[in-house]
């Protein structure tokens, strides 16, 4: 094998692969990229047998051919050559070594068969449908942070990703919950995907798939089946075991009798959360909310380490409440907020409080409350 390739085009190829690669894995073939030249085209695979990657890229192929090298190694060098440089990488069957040239550069890395590489096994696909970039970006975006990292409920450690009926017919959501906080993002159904069996991407998985949504206009073709789902652009296809287990039943912990309404705008009061929440030593200390008609005082007490206090001028029109939460569980809703206002919808002091984005009902958050 012999390719010359540009190093941006190559950098962008294998940063991709060696995020997917397991760092600590005791299969060695796994922490290795395989690198396929032909045509005028090289792709670049990785896998941690739960997740694959593919990526083409141009290159000038000047004898075909196939080899697989540490990923990570690979990246650190492109990573460190000069911009615009033109790298060549050439393989010597025999000598099971790739060579990297670019400039006066030269380096010299071990090679694995390519006949011992993985590959995932092809999966018939129920569903395939076509969605632009942005409408995947925010659906999961918006509901990635309240995945939950706990391992015993393996089921929660990912999004929800289902048809289901929306105010206004069916629609395309994503939902995640760590039983704490709750994230629902329903997005228009997209043609073909009316069928979809529902699935709960992993974790690391929506990670990765950040990295193809970056162009709003791009369409993403998305295959699902009930063991697997796909995302692809014409560059790059991401492959995905999905999880194997029940979601719960979310619907019954989005209150729907939440009738005293605190309007106010987000960015000040996720800023203001964020100073009063710097006296406690703790991430999970609970701030505490009191409201009075139009004014919200925030306020934390850490008998350690102080106090703080700070009043913002809202829209609230109720009785009084006194309600707490956990700082950062509001910060990172309060940060998914892309209007000016953020509409809370409280009900006592015990009970779920609902959020949502100005008169945006397509977004809706639910956080537990804390004692204080």
């Amino acid at each position: 094998m012999k390719v010359s390739i540009e190093r941006a085009t190559l950098l962008k190829a294998v940063s991709q692969a060696q995020s997917v690669v397991e760092r600590r894995n005791t299969i060695p073939i796994l922490a290795n990229v395989l690198i396929e030249a032909e045509g005028n085209t090289v792709t670049f695979r990785a896998t941690d047998l739960d997740i694959e990657v593919l990526d083409k890229a141009p290159a000038q192929v000047e004898r075909a051919g196939a080899t697989t090298v540490s990923a990570v190694t690979l990246h650190e060098i492109v990573r460190k050559l000069p911009d615009g440089a033109l790298v060549q990488l050439s393989e010597d069957g025999g000598a099971g070594r790739l060579t990297v040239t670019a400039g006066r550069s030269n380096f010299n890395l071990a090679t694995l068969p390519k006949e011992d590489f993985p590959v995932m096994a092809s999966s018939e696909y129920a569903t395939n449908f076509s969605a632009k970039a942005e409408v995947l970006r925010k659906l999961f975006d918006k509901s990635k942070f309240a995945i939950s990292t706990e391992e015993t409920r393996y089921y929660l450690n990912g999004v929800y990703m289902h048809i289901a009926d929306g105010e206004e017919g069916r629609v395309l959501r994503c939902v995640a919950t760590d039983g704490h906080r709750l994230a629902r993002i329903d997005a228009p159904l997209p043609s073909g995907a009316e069928a979809m069996p529902g699935v709960i991407v992993p974790r690391k998985t929506v990670g990765e798939l950040r990295k193809l949504l970056d162009e709003d206009e791009m369409d993403i073709a998305v295959s699902v089946s009930e063991t697997k789902v796909r995302f692809a652009t014409p560059d790059i296809t991401l492959t995905s075991k999905v999880i194997d287990g029940t979601f719960p039943d979310y619907s019954r912990v989005i209150p729907t009798g939440n009738t005293r309404r605190l309007e106010v705008d987000a960015s000040e009061f996720a800023k203001a959360v964020d100073r009063v929440a710097t006296v406690s030593s703790e991430r999970s200390r609970a701030v505490k909310l009191q409201l009075d008609e139009d004014r919200l005082v925030l306020s934390v007490n850490a008998p350690d380490s102080g106090a703080a206090e700070e009043e913002l001028a809202v829209a609230y029109g109720d009785d009084p409440l006194e309600i707490g939460f956990n700082a950062k569980y509001l910060l990172e809703i309060a940060s998914q907020v892309d209007r000016e206002n953020a509409v809370f919808m409280f009900n006592s002091s015990g009970d779920p409080t609902l959020m949502r984005e100005g008169s945006d009902t397509s977004a809706v958050y639910v956080v537990m409350p804390m004692r204080v």
